[in-house]
């Protein structure tokens, strides 16, 4: 028996030299934020059976303090991203569903998190969730890999991620478009990812 291929997964010094990923622009990301536009989302996503997925929640600066959120969840395919807010009883009621039923799969980084807290706010259990470091790790990458190191592994890019949007306030009634563009790629990304290796 042969021990399993190890991989090394990219440092940040190696990223940084990396041409940058490209990114999806606001002419390819939908804000969902009303129960018509959640419909419209909803209609246009079920049309793919895989979806890149995340959430972004409000950052707590205090140590006791308990996140509420998701505030934000991110759907996307390889052509185009859906963030839908989550203000509106009947816009979370249908990404509820979309994230509950099982014949789509969501894709991602680090859900763990995202998925603990989905069940507590939308009372659902996420079907289908794939995690996306799972798959490196069974490949032999031995370092946990995010998405900066996965489109590092299978583009060669530099993914770019504002770590000002990244800690800004997702709860807001209206969302910048810095934060539409950092949420969006993120589940763009995830997408990619999945596409990219091979699970189709």
């Amino acid at each position: 028996m042969t021990a399993r291929e190890q991989h090394p997964t990219p440092s940040k010094e190696e990223i940084a030299l990396l041409e940058p990923f490209e990114r999806l622009g606001l002419d390819r990301i939908s804000l969902v934020s009303t129960a018509a536009q959640a419909r419209e989302a909803c209609a246009a996503l079920i049309e793919h059976t895989v979806w890149g997925f995340d959430t972004e929640s409000k950052p707590t600066f205090v140590k006791e303090q308990v996140s509420d959120g998701p505030h934000i969840v991110q759907l996307s395919t390889v052509e185009h991203a859906w963030v839908f807010q989550l203000h509106e009883p009947d816009c979370r009621a249908q990404v509820a569903a979309l994230l509950a039923h099982g014949g789509h799969i969501k894709a991602g980084f680090g859900l763990g998190d995202d998925t603990r807290r989905i069940v507590s706010k939308l009372e659902v259990e996420p079907a289908a969730v794939m995690e996306l470091n799972a798959v490196f790790r069974a490949r032999g990458y031995r370092k946990d890999m995010g998405v900066k190191g996965a489109v590092a592994v299978l583009f060669n890019r530099r993914f770019i991620k504002s770590k000002k949007a990244a800690t800004s306030n997702w709860a807001l009634p209206r969302l910048s478009e810095a934060q539409l563009i950092y949420a969006a790629n993120d589940a763009w990304a995830a997408a990619r990812v999945y596409h990219a290796l091979g699970l189709d």
